[in-house]
């Protein structure tokens, strides 16, 4: 089975809300809501690619050392297993935009369970519930 490699993050905002991006027509899981972030390339550092991704996709620039490692998860899927590196950032510059078509919004951790995800960011949700509220909130 083929392995694939993803990063995501959690960008949180001032009030506490988490921005989720909805996965455009046309590509798999189209219409599900997921956590921003991409593949990693070869040879490239999870962080790195992470910061990439967050320019590409939503026109924001990220640092590296804002990233907080938060979990990972491993799912399998029917053509292909999941390996999701899952980081928190609160500090990022320019004000995020789906860039690629995608629709985005920002929802408090409470209201993100109602929302359609992938199998593998399901998880996510529990993770971040997890974290103490000044963590979510702070910024």
């Amino acid at each position: 089975m083929r392995l694939v490699m993803v990063v995501a993050v959690a960008l949180i905002d001032s009030d506490g809300r988490i921005l989720m991006a909805q996965r455009p027509a046309g590509k798999s899981f189209a219409g599900l809501w997921e956590f921003p972030g991409g593949k990693l390339e070869p040879g490239e550092a999870p962080e790195a690619a992470l910061v990439r991704e967050l320019a590409e996709e939503l026109g924001i620039t990220v640092a590296a050392d804002a990233l907080a490692p938060l979990t990972f998860v491993s799912h399998a899927y029917a053509d292909f297993h999941l390996i999701m590196l899952m980081y928190v950032c609160r500090h990022w510059q320019g004000t995020p935009h789906g860039a690629e078509g995608q629709a985005l919004c920002w929802d408090h951790i409470e209201a993100l369970a109602a929302l359609p995800m992938p199998a593998a960011d399901v998880p996510l949700v529990a993770a971040l519930r997890a974290l103490p509220q000044q963590d979510v909130a702070a910024r």
